[in-house]
């Protein structure tokens, strides 16, 4: 139990189901008896009076503490409670729905018998709104005596101000959007609202009074003026003050130390303000919680004001101006507070709950009289100690001796998910809204089976697979698991979009949580399996094609295997051929050959699209491994020796990034077409608003055309985001595809295939925001410059921390080129720390130093016969053809005065004039340096 917890008065929950807000509580002294009431409306429109009088506290409601209750038919806004009846000064209560202002007489009636007495409601006079009401105000507008006028806020922003029985007049805020919490300051007799700007506006009830009414403004655009109307309109309505709180408002109250001064405050989203009555701030405080509600009220101490601030974490805090003086517990979260006093005790604390919890409470605490019993003392034995840290040092420096990115798998337990997918396609396809271009698209049932053996609260379940799959539904709710209880779901997967798909697997996460004893709500747990589904799920048997683009080889220790017993869903048994060479065909229409050799080891898949060939070379190792394994063949292994497609793979690149360039292009455009019409429908608005209409100059005509640039600059990027998709899946396909390849080609342990997978495919979505070649760019710079580092001066380079799209792929594609070549020289990928600093002096496999010849002038890829070749020539033979240009031979013995000579542009290389060179030396010593700068040469052309 907390300490200071608020000490409990009085409470009772209202209604069934009922929601309350700010405005729906009210301490009045209704019944005009010379005590406190509560009064409280709720949007399901029932009005209840409470006049609580417990026995001792902490007492729920009795019977006599409801003074009345009456359903009205419409929802409650707001009440309040003031001076609203001519001719009298007795209280009276004004009730707000949403499109009606009723005022009621509270009256009771002494009772003869034990039932007490009895209250009753009077319509006194009612008002019906033209306009949604939001909200409203009271007070002495003007300055009048012995009677409090109505000022109600619409939701198209109109202040409707009413002189108790009649109606007054209305006014149009300027620059309303949504509204804000209405205040009324009679010291200033100014109305303080804050507006959708963030911004607190202060109205003089004078200027609202003789500016324009808002009725003949809205006349005055649809018609004519007469001449009567000019002379009938007013003034503008101009704001007395404005101050930029820069957050909205959710409270404005009003607070008078005395006659002379008085101060507003505004309670915001983050902060509360306190402002003086020109809109100068007198102070303002950061609250550490999202505040509910809140009520300032005249301290004790003089100068200082007392401030409840209720917040979502079921807190009330009070202030003393900035200082926080106390906070207290609340058993829920407050909407509305309030102070009154009851039944003799001054200072009750009034709060109300959205869900209708009304309490009455003080503050005060709670002291525990729970002691902690004594500990008998024992002898402290260090040996055991000893031994004990020992240990636990042990298990931390295994914990932590690999460092690796893929964490571990805990198996769990508590709850089973099991992915069953059914090994023929549906007869009758569950494909919805497929984009595919084909005759009949597939699908394939997978049954989910959930077995729990606690008690699973709230399990859900997701299914995820890569787009451009589906899944006729992906997301399952069920009611609590009881122990050794299973649920099963079935649902088909089908191809949607029209592109071949990455990947062939699907991922299902089932979320739950366990009741504990000391967590009832339950601790969150996640259980998660895998599922592949059927490569004829996206393509079929079609005839083998000779000729091809694109053409792999994969090497393996085996004999080779008929395709007949590999693929025994594709074969088609009265074709003798096929044995040897098969044919596969996407739904999207490409095509695929797998042929495999009668004399060697060997299987060549050949199609004209690179990205195409991963899928079937997936499914070709996958299923060569599984019947070998069948054949209790442990050293079966695939091998890759031809040349890596990296020109073909970086073509793939650069598409992708052309149309990511393309998309900015394109959100620029539209920025540009969006402004541009923005500001041609302000030019209108100002000529239809001009009371002496003017000519409209084409501007029209120019909406159209800009309106039709918008629609189609929208349809142009549509078009082009499917394009980035379809791209992206491409690339995704295609890198797939490399890395198998590197893997084979250096065969590389899991945990590097594991290392190369997250640095090429680290982004499942491709956004505009983070792309995939900024991503895979830092994570390869990471690797060259960690394990695959030649030396520790390019592990001292540091990274930086801002992605953002590149300017072209030039680099990307020389630091792919680079990393194969540091794989190719015995580099290996590894995230340990003690690995990293090994590599730095000896790689492991013998790997010696990549010269740095090999990196400016061009890297060759091992085993391919790509080039990367950058655009500058090595030194010694452009300085050779400078120095026989010049006349001079290369006699020079020292060669270093050339160090400082930048490179000629290409194409300038030859004979020079004499009079456009100009030699300079300088002899410099450096005692520390082995070597010294002889001099520099300048060029200049």
């Amino acid at each position: 139990m907390s300490l200071f917890k608020a000490r409990d008065w009085w409470s009772t929950v209202l209604g069934e189901k009922e929601e309350f807000d700010q405005g729906c509580l009210c301490v009045a002294d209704v019944v005009n008896s010379g005590q406190d009431k509560i009064i409280v409306g709720s949007y399901m429109g029932y009005l209840r009076i409470f006049n609580p009088h417990p026995t001792k506290p902490g007492d729920g409601v009795q019977a006599g503490d409801l003074l009345l209750e009456v359903q009205l038919r419409e929802p409650i806004l707001q009440v309040e409670v003031g001076k609203f009846v001519s001719g009298t000064e007795v209280l009276h209560l004004a009730v707000l729905h949403c499109r009606k202002l009723c005022v009621y007489a509270v009256s009771g009636t002494l009772g003869n018998v034990e039932h007490g007495n009895q209250y009753q409601i009077k319509l006194m006079y009612e008002h019906n709104l033209q306009r949604t009401a939001c909200n409203m105000t009271y007070g002495p507008f003007g300055g009048v005596k012995g009677r409090d006028l109505i000022c109600i806020q619409s939701m198209d922003g109109m202040l409707m101000l009413f002189e108790q029985e009649s109606y007054a007049f209305g006014r149009f805020l300027p620059g309303f959007l949504l509204p804000g919490p209405l205040t009324y300051s009679s010291r200033t007799d100014s109305f303080i609202t804050v507006s959708s700007c963030r911004q607190v506006e202060s109205y003089k009830y004078q200027v609202l009074a003789f500016a324009t009414d808002a009725d003949e403004r809205q006349e005055n655009r649809n018609r004519k003026e007469t001449e009567q109307q000019k002379l009938s309109s007013g003034k503008r309505l101009v704001v007395d003050w404005v101050l930029n709180i820069g957050e909205q408002a959710l409270d404005i109250c009003i607070v008078s130390f005395n006659q002379a001064v008085s101060s507003v405050f505004v309670l915001g989203e983050r902060n509360f303000f306190c402002l003086k009555d020109n809109g100068q701030i007198r102070f303002m405080k950061k609250l550490d919680c999202s505040p509910s509600c809140f009520l300032p009220y005249c301290s004790v101490t003089e100068g200082t004001i007392n401030t409840l601030v209720g917040n979502h974490n079921n807190m009330l805090h009070v202030y003393q101006d900035v200082t926080l003086k106390w906070a207290t517990q609340l058993p829920h979260v407050p909407v509305s507070v309030k102070v009154a006093n009851l039944q003799g005790l001054r200072g009750v604390i009034v709060t109300l709950s959205d869900s209708g919890h009304l309490q009455c409470s003080y503050l005060g605490t709670d002291p525990s009289l729970f002691q902690a019993p004594r500990i008998e003392s024992r002898e402290i034995n260090y040996e055991e100690l000893d031994a004990e840290m020992k240990q636990l040092q042990k298990i931390i420096r295994e914990a932590t001796k690999t460092q690796d990115i893929l964490p571990e798998c805990e198996r769990q337990k508590d709850l089973i998910v099991v992915a069953e997918v059914s090994p023929e396609l549906d007869a009758e396809s569950q494909a919805i809204d497929s984009e595919v271009k084909a005759e009949a698209v597939p699908s394939v049932t997978v049954k989910i089976t959930i077995q729990s053996r606690v008690t699973a609260q709230k399990p859900k379940l997701a299914v995820c697979v890569q787009a451009p799959l589906a899944v006729t539904c992906d997301q399952f709710v069920f009611d609590n698991l009881e122990p050794d209880a299973s649920e099963t779901v079935v649902l088909s997967v089908f191809l949607k979009g029209n592109c071949p798909p990455s990947e062939l697997e699907g991922n299902v996460v089932v979320s739950y949580s366990t009741p504990t004893e000391l967590n009832p709500e339950g601790i969150l747990k996640v259980a998660q399996c895998k599922f592949r589904l059927p490569l004829r799920l996206i393509c079929f048997p079609a005839q083998p094609s000779k000729t091809a683009n694109h053409k792999l080889t994969i090497d393996t220790n085996k004999p080779s295997i008929s395709l007949l017993t590999i693929f025994p869903d594709f074969a088609d048994q009265s074709e003798d051929d096929q044995s040897n060479v098969l044919g596969f065909q996407f739904l999207t229409g490409s095509k695929i050959t797998l042929l495999v050799s009668k004399t060697s080891q060997r299987y060549r898949i050949q199609s004209d699209q690179l990205e195409d060939l991963w899928l079937i070379t997936n499914e070709l190792t996958l299923r060569l491994e599984e019947h070998f394994k069948k054949q209790n063949c442990k050293d079966f292994m695939c091998t890759f020796s031809g040349s890596i497609p990296l020109q073909e793979y970086f073509e793939l690149i650069d598409r992708h990034f052309e149309l990511r360039l393309n998309a900015e292009k394109f959100r620029e455009l539209l920025s540009e077409r969006a402004v541009q019409f923005r500001a041609i429908e302000r030019r209108l608005l100002t000529r239809f608003k001009d009371k002496t209409p003017a000519p409209l100059q084409h501007l029209d005509t120019l909406l159209e055309g800009t309106f039709r640039e918008v629609i189609a600059l929208a349809d142009a990027a549509e078009e082009n985001q499917a394009n980035v998709f379809q791209a992206f899946t491409k690339l995704k396909s295609a890198t797939h595809l490399v890395v198998m390849l590197i893997s084979l080609w250096q065969k590389l342990s899991t945990d590097q295939v594991a290392i190369l997978e997250a640095t090429f495919l680290p982004l499942a979505q491709d956004t505009q925001e983070l792309g995939w070649e900024e991503t895979v760019d830092a994570a390869i710079s990471y690797l060259l410059r960690t394990c695959l580092s030649k030396n520790s001066k390019e592990q001292a380079l540091t990274l930086t921390s801002e992605l953002c799209i590149p300017k072209d792929t030039s680099r990307l594609k020389k630091h792919i080129t680079f990393l194969c070549d540091r794989l190719a020289k015995g580099g290996r990928l590894s995230l340990s720390t003690e690995t990293t600093t090994q590599q730095t002096v000896v790689m492991p496999g013998g790997c010696t130093t990549i010269p740095e010849s090999d990196l400016e002038e061009g890297t060759i890829v091992p085993g391919t016969n790509h080039m990367y070749i950058t655009k500058q020539k090595s030194k010694p033979e452009w300085q050779s053809l400078f120095l026989q240009s010049i006349g001079r031979s290369t006699e020079v013995k020292n060669e270093s005065c050339l160090d400082g000579i930048k490179e000629p542009r290409p194409g300038t290389v030859g004979r020079y004039p004499e009079k456009y060179v100009s030699l300079q030396f300088s002899v410099i010593s450096f005692t520390q340096r082995k070597h010294a700068e002889l001099g520099r040469l300048f060029l200049r052309l």
